[in-house]
This record gives structure tokens, C-alpha cells and sequence, in this order.
């Protein structure tokens, strides 16, 4: 009974890794069809950074032993990569300034700390804090041109991250911190997409009404005197 039990729980993991990973590719596509048509412009440097810091957080899940969860990571470096390679014809912004080299260069001092300790935690707490960082470019886009970032993307996305966490199969802070991570990062995007979109919204209907008020004229009346004769 007990290992038919571990038996149907390692089943079950399985299945939420994979159908994590099989949503994630779901969620890139329309992404990639979009940013092909001109209509999404992938922020360079953030996708650059993803793809770089999102590299090292694979590496230490599988140092750390993860299973199930890789699936998910793994489609998440790949996706990220192949939407930067396209961002260099179709994107947007700049590549790395001064700043993005001092994350990567926190970024390799995680991965150094990671070597001399044997304890992968390093590298991954420094590739989460500096993702949420990178992402930080994108959010301010996605609130200025809502238009310009692909929404269900990142709902569908979300979802998948969801799965993600409960593939872990137990209360491992190190294997869930990336799905979690990806899950906050995710959220803020929609947030800032659907706030941009209202924003952009009210603003058209303020100009709505202020092309359809009538306009009132002020008319100056003459005074009058009365006079009555006595």
C-alpha cells in the first residue's frame, strides 16, 4: 500500500511538471506570433538578462535536485532565449547599460559563492532578486503601451507556474523559490498591462467628452436704467 501510494504521488508530480511545461509552451506562442507580426516589442534587456539569470536558476534546481519542476524551468530558458534572438530584429530598447552589467556581475559573484560553498541557494536567491529587477523595464512598458506586450502570454503563463509549484511535491523553499518568483513576476505583468489599458481608456473617454460638450457662449447684456418720470 505505501508504495503504491509514493507511486501514484510520483504519477501525479509527473503529470503537473510536464502539463506545466506543455501550458508554458502554450502561453509562449501566441507571444512569439505576435512579436513576429510587429505587434508585441520584446524589451532586449530583459529578456537577455532572463535568459542569462534564468540559465543559472535551471542549473541550480538541478544541482539541487529537482525533477518534475525542471520540465517547467526548462521551457521557461529555452522560450526566453528564443524570444530574445527574436527581439534583436523586433524588439525594443537598449541591450545592457551600465546597470545591467553590474547585475551579471552580482549575478556571477552568486555563482562563485555557489562553487566555494556547494550550496546553490546563493546563486539562486541573487538570480531571483536581479530578475525581478530586469523586469522591472518591461512592467513600465507593458503600463505605458499596454499594446505592446501580449496578455495571454502572461495569464496562461501564470497558470503554468502554478502547476510548477505543486510539482515540487513538498515544502523545498529552494526548488519552489524559482515558480514562485515567476508566478509574482507574472502577476505584475498582467497588473500593469490591465492598469495601462484603463488608464488608456479613461483617457480616450475624458477626450470623447470633451469633443461631444457643447460649447457655451457668454453674452454680454447691456445695462438698462430705468428712469421714472415723477
Amino acid at each position: 500500500m505505501t508504495s503504491h501510494n509514493l507511486y501514484s504521488n510520483i504519477d501525479t508530480l509527473v503529470f503537473l511538471g510536464v502539463a506545466s511545461a506543455l501550458i508554458s509552451v502554450v502561453a509562449f506562442l501566441p507571444y512569439i506570433a505576435d512579436t513576429l507580426k510587429g505587434r508585441t516589442q520584446p524589451q532586449r534587456a530583459s529578456w537577455l538578462i532572463w535568459t542569462i539569470l534564468g540559465s543559472i536558476a535551471f542549473g541550480s534546481q538541478v544541482y539541487e535536485g529537482a525533477s518534475s519542476s525542471l520540465w517547467f524551468a526548462g521551457v521557461q530558458v529555452s522560450s526566453s532565449l528564443l524570444i530574445f534572438l527574436l527581439s534583436i530584429l523586433m524588439g525594443a530598447g537598449n541591450y545592457l547599460k551600465k546597470n545591467d552589467y553590474r547585475l551579471l556581475t552580482l549575478a556571477l559573484a552568486g555563482i562563485v559563492m555557489w562553487y566555494f560553498t556547494s550550496n546553490a541557494a546563493y546563486a539562486l536567491a541573487i538570480t531571483i532578486s536581479i530578475s525581478l529587477l530586469g523586469g522591472v523595464a518591461t512592467m513600465i512598458k507593458a503600463y505605458r503601451d499596454p499594446d505592446s506586450e501580449t496578455l495571454a502570454c502572461w495569464v496562461i503563463s501564470l497558470i503554468a507556474a502554478v502547476l510548477a509549484a505543486f510539482s515540487v511535491g513538498r515544502i523545498d523553499w529552494t526548488l519552489l523559490a524559482y515558480p514562485l518568483y515567476l508566478l509574482a513576476l507574472y502577476s505584475s505583468f498582467i497588473i500593469a498591462i490591465i492598469s495601462g489599458r484603463r488608464k488608456l481608456q479613461h483617457q480616450a473617454t475624458l477626450a470623447g467628452r470633451r469633443r461631444t460638450s457643447p460649447t457655451t457662449f457668454s453674452v454680454a447684456m447691456p445695462n438698462t436704467t430705468h428712469i421714472e418720470s415723477t
